[in-house]
């Protein structure tokens, strides 16, 4: 099979950037079937791991009503705290030995099954 060097644009940056025949044989061989979406500089940076931005979502605590922001974009019926009243909640207990053997325990097919 034949390949010619082909240019892409990036999703991320909208730069062009060059597929190469050397490359479209390596996917080919690989069995990928779709184009690579980034150029070499938004790969490596998405590779590297460097700092994500996470979309902060300005809210009013269920508890206190301080404004606060949130690192998601909360949910209706959902309690949403800050930090402090988030840090004011009991921590959950671990399961006693005797309540972590009933819970990996398999259900019997009897139970299972609806009336």
């Amino acid at each position: 099979m034949e390949f010619t060097d082909r240019i892409l644009k990036c999703n991320d940056c909208g730069a062009e950037f060059v597929f190469t025949a050397g490359e479209q044989l390596f996917f080919h061989d690989k069995q990928f079937k779709n184009d690579p979406k980034h150029c070499k500089l938004c790969k490596a940076k998405r590779g590297s791991g460097g700092a994500r931005v996470r979309p902060e979502t300005r809210t009013a605590c269920s508890e206190c009503g301080a404004e606060t922001t949130v690192p998601f974009k909360p949910t209706q019926g959902r309690p949403v705290l800050c930090r402090s009243c988030f840090q004011k909640q009991p921590k959950p207990q671990p399961a006693s030995p005797a309540r972590q053997a009933e819970i990996s325990q398999p259900v019997p097919e009897a139970a299972t099954e609806l009336n």
